[in-house]
């Protein structure tokens, strides 16, 4: 039996950049809190005009449940960004990569993906 870990997530504020670190399993059996606290996570309209970076290096596991949660953040946030202005997800993990060709969201999840997958 599988034991499920834990959901960690931070956030730091540089000049130009957010950058939100997760770390843990981001499952269903984990997403509860994440989800409560989700205005840390999700832009408003008078937002600072900072580009935002997803530190996904810590996530050991994601499942459908976490991929649907972190999708909607990257959707919500991409419509409030003013010009310029990028989410990057930084190592992402091989699991996001499979759960995004399985729900044909790959081309649509290669625009936060930086070419050589890490920033």
């Amino acid at each position: 039996m599988q034991q499920t870990q834990s959901l960690r997530w931070a956030s730091q504020v540089n000049n130009d950049r957010i950058t939100l670190q997760l770390s843990g399993e981001l499952s269903r059996n984990t997403l509860l809190p994440l989800w409560q606290q989700r205005a840390s996570f999700l832009l408003g309209k008078s937002s600072a005009e900072q580009n935002i970076y997803w530190d996904l290096s810590q996530v050991t596991r994601i499942d459908s449940a976490g991929f649907a949660l972190l999708c909607d953040f990257l959707q919500h946030n991409q419509t409030r960004l003013p010009k310029g202005r990028v989410q990057v997800l930084q190592c992402p993990p091989s699991e996001l990569l499979t759960l995004a060709d399985l729900f044909g969201l790959s081309d649509w999840l290669t625009q936060f993906i930086p070419q050589d997958g890490n920033i």
